[in-house]
């Protein structure tokens, strides 16, 4: 799947210190897949911060189009059980 970045993605990513290995690394195995209201699609993944020693979750926010994603932002937070659906 090819993946383009917004430039409001790229600014973000950027600001908020997220590389693109990080997010291809969560493209190729996420740990969730979330559709979400506007029609967009969630993909997080749960990772270890290794400077502060505690679990993270990375989200990417985007669109799929054809076999394309295009990522309109993306953060991290430290906030998981806010943003994580535990399955039945």
């Amino acid at each position: 799947m090819e993946v383009i970045f917004s430039d409001h993605a790229v600014f973000e990513m950027k600001r908020r210190q997220v590389d693109e290995k990080m997010i291809k690394g969560v493209f190729k195995s996420p740990h969730q897949q979330i559709s979400s209201k506007k029609g967009r699609i969630i993909i997080q993944g749960k990772y270890l911060n290794h400077h502060q020693q505690k679990e993270m979750l990375l989200r990417i926010i985007g669109r799929k189009k054809g076999d394309t994603f295009y990522v309109t932002t993306v953060y991290k937070t430290s906030k998981i059980e806010k943003y994580w659906i535990e399955e039945a």
